[in-house]
């Protein structure tokens, strides 16, 4: 019998369990469609959960939001429990928290432009390695002049901006060429057309929600509704990525702890890695090397081993695979790369077994007390204790209006970003949250089943806002006096745009004379030259009269010859 550090996942010749406290080493769950793949995650996540770990999974199909919701009363799943003797085996709800990065099934879901960043907005918009080096430009740009980008019509309006200084900035930042500009616009067009706009904007997604317990110590389930998201492919693996970054950037070292502090559960893995790039996949790989030790565990559900890259399968230290077919070619090696990814084991045919595998059973290996993977053993595996299928729209309206996180991201917010200062519409407003209080209680819990592990005490309330997964919370910045204000956000575009010419000093106007004036004047200057011209004839004279000058020499020249 296992301790309560292990969860239990199946059974078949030995019971097969999950350490608690390698639940950060990742995982894989593979196997054909329809072979069980749902209901091994939904096990899984039911034990991290009922070991107060948060849990968070795209529900793909629309069938995994039933967890909310208490079970055993499937015909399959009891007769599984009785397979398996599970003696404490009875339908139990879960704490769920749904989401929706459309709003419709869920509390909707957002983050800035900025969080999102260049890398994974180039790979959104399927952009080629030139539109991506001037949508990092656009990026530089921007956090140069302090324009906020926020939401879509932020980046919009920076694109357009840079379309209209491209030359100024290609001195500083290399070519910048209008065409370019167009073609990323286009591809936001189609993304807002898509509705990926909404993925945009404030309140802006605090990771904190999610990894939360409820009041009974019981780890939240973070459900995302994936099921319209799906037709927007590049969208769902984007979204899945950046949490995934996000989760790295923030969560601190806590080296190997006793639980996982959460666990991912990365459905459909495929679409990540699908014409990925390699600086990306080298991220990923990073984040996945590296995130274990922030104790988040990892677990990527796919088809096939083979749609995941070899440097990442390496890193996956738990395994569940369920049956795979064999038609083709491709699918032969990918049966032969799924039998030689496990500890072989003497009883049989890692090969062979995987190809005859029924529904519900599955090749399982899972790290043990040393840390070395155990050999694969073939098990059926544990029935769910939530319900097997999705929730009904009142069940599921009922949950999200109970939710601890009711209101607080329904309504956006839209406060002065970038397209509001390059608009001139800038109003220097700030919308703050108030996150309140965490729920609190003293109520005792079960193991997984009951009586399957032993029951543990549960913690006696959920982590307060100063000892959380973060570690300690800063202090609360004081509140602005009565006689300030907030700072205006202003545009400085002073790259781009040269300085105007300071005005020229206008000459005085001259008054206009009235026209009696205008006379006068006339009248004076004609007075004037008359007296002017007959005091020059009088002294030197004109044709033959001399003057009074011409007198004066001629006698002055008399007077010299006598």
């Amino acid at each position: 019998m296992a301790d309560d550090a292990e969860i239990f996942v199946g059974a078949s010749d030995a019971d097969q369990y999950l350490l608690l406290k390698y639940g950060n080493r990742h995982g894989l769950i593979a196997g054909a469609t329809g072979t069980g793949k749902t209901v091994s995650l939904q096990t899984l996540a039911e034990g991290f959960s009922a070991f107060g770990v948060p849990v968070f999974m795209a529900d793909v199909k629309g069938d995994l939001s039933g967890i909310s919701q208490p079970g055993a009363d499937n015909p399959k799943a009891i007769e599984r429990a009785k397979l398996l003797k599970l003696d404490g085996y009875k339908g139990r709800g879960f704490p769920t928290i749904y989401w929706d990065l459309f709003g419709d099934k869920g509390h909707p879901v957002r983050t800035t432009v900025s969080e999102i960043g260049p890398v994974l907005m180039a790979r959104l918009l399927q952009l080629n390695d030139t539109q991506e080096g001037v949508l990092n430009i656009v990026f530089k740009v921007a956090d140069e002049q302090g324009l906020l980008l926020l939401d879509f019509k932020d980046l919009q309006a920076v694109l357009q901006w840079t379309a209209e200084n491209a030359g100024s900035l290609t001195t500083k930042y290399g070519n910048v060429s209008k065409q370019t500009i167009g073609t990323i616009q286009r591809t936001l067009l189609t993304l807002q057309q898509q509705g990926g706009e909404r993925f945009f904007g404030e309140p802006a997604l605090d990771l904190k929600d999610m990894i939360a317990r409820d009041p009974s110590g019981a780890g939240y389930v973070n459900v995302l509704a994936a099921d319209r998201l799906m037709q927007s492919p590049r969208l769902y693996s984007t979204f899945l990525l950046w949490l995934l970054s996000e989760l790295f950037e923030v969560m601190p070292e806590v080296g190997d702890p006793e639980r996982p502090k959460f666990v991912f559960f990365f459905d459909e893995a495929h679409l990540l890695f699908d014409d990925a790039p390699k600086a990306l996949l080298e991220k990923v790989e990073q984040a996945v090397r590296l995130i274990r030790s922030k104790g988040v565990g990892v677990f990527f559900v796919s088809q096939s081993p083979l749609d995941i890259p070899d440097t990442v399968l390496g890193q996956l230290s738990n395994r569940v695979q369920h049956a795979l077919r064999a038609f083709t070619p491709k699918d032969q090696k990918a049966v032969k790369t799924a039998a030689e990814t496990f500890r072989p084991n003497k009883k049989f045919s890692a090969v062979d077994a995987i190809v005859e595998l029924g529904v519900g059973e599955a090749l399982v290996s899972f790290l043990d007390a040393k840390g070395v993977p155990t050999p694969v053993e073939r098990c059926f595996i544990a029935p769910p204790q939530g319900r097997i299928g999705p929730a009904s729209n009142a069940e599921r309206a009922a949950v999200i209006k109970a939710s601890p996180l009711a209101g607080k991201y329904e309504r956006p917010v839209d406060r002065d970003s970038a397209y509001e200062v390059l608009t001139g519409r800038a109003t220097g407003g700030q919308v703050q949250h108030d996150d309140g209080g965490a729920p609190s209680g003293g109520q005792r819990r079960q193991g997984q089943y009951g009586s399957v592990p032993p029951p543990v005490d549960a913690p006696s309330s959920m982590p307060t806002p100063t000892a959380g997964p973060w570690g300690s919370a800063p202090a609360p910045e004081p509140a602005p006096g009565p006689e300030e204000e907030p700072e205006r956000p202003r545009p400085r575009l002073r790259e781009a745009q040269a300085p105007a010419p300071p005005p020229q000093p206008r000459a005085p106007a001259r008054r206009s004379d009235s026209i009696g004036e205008a006379i006068a004047k006339s009248a004076a200057r004609t007075v004037t030259n008359i007296a002017v011209r007959e005091a020059s004839r009088a002294i030197f004279g004109s044709g033959r009269n001399s003057g009074i000058l011409g007198n004066i020499v001629r006698g002055v020249l008399g007077g010299l010859q006598k």
